[in-house]
């Protein structure tokens, strides 16, 4: 149970960082953090447990076909979001599942993503649509799915559902989530205007894209949320 105390740490601020930045619903959604010395294993939140209610010690560790191998709680029904990406990208080492508005929104705005402020450019090109259907993904096969959808990318928008959003850290992820759904709700705020300012060019945007997707980034930003926090 006490077994990687730092990681389930963080991952237990990871909850209450999403919490408190609209990423919550009720008690769906998800977050998952590979073991630095066992790949085929993970620590995840479990079933019927908030992310702001996260303990050390009810996290559960999976293993890549989705059985409990240690902790007492319920499994989500949609570890398999987890375990096929964990299978399809060893490069990944910490995975969320949430329901945040405006990207939903934007998925059913039938939008894709835009340039259109300094976080969306953190995906420019890196960003994957899953449509296969709105439902939750509890099988294999399902999962699947979601890792195709993703491929190399940062992150995927699953239509109508959600997001799914990576990082090699699990400061990427937890940032990478939150600054997915600013930009959701930016694009969507100026396409409310009936206007449309003309984008950068794609060298300019993927430069921007370079210096915000620096590890220092997304741990001075996830540390300082956690410190507000406090």
């Amino acid at each position: 149970m006490m077994n990687y105390p730092e990681l389930r740490e963080k991952l237990v601020q990871a909850g209450r960082v999403l919490c408190a930045n609209g990423q919550d619903d009720l008690t769906r959604g998800h977050v998952s953090a590979r073991l630095p010395d066992n790949p085929d294993l993970f620590l995840m939140k479990p079933h019927s447990v908030g992310l702001d209610e996260l303990t050390p010690e009810c996290l559960l560790t999976i293993d890549l076909d989705g059985n409990v191998v240690a902790g007492d709680g319920r499994r989500h029904s949609e570890a398999f979001i987890h375990t096929e990406v964990f299978r399809a990208r060893p490069d990944v080492g910490a995975i969320l599942h949430t329901h945040p508005t405006y990207c939903v929104a934007l998925t059913a705005a039938g939008t894709p993503l835009r340039p259109a402020s300094q976080p969306a450019a953190l995906f420019h090109q890196m960003l994957g649509l899953y449509d296969d259907t709105i439902n939750l993904i509890r099988t294999p096969e399902m999962g699947q799915g979601v890792a195709r959808a993703l491929g190399d990318m940062r992150a995927v928008l699953l239509k109508h559902h959600g997001i799914v959003c990576t990082g090699e850290t699990v400061e990427e992820a937890v940032i990478g989530a939150i600054m997915l759904e600013n930009a959701a709700m930016i694009q969507l705020l100026a396409d409310a205007s009936g206007n449309r300012a003309e984008a950068f060019s794609d060298e300019d945007i993927a430069k921007l894209r370079d210096a915000l997707g620096k590890q220092e980034q997304f741990t001075i930003n996830f540390d300082y949320l956690v410190r507000r926090l406090a």
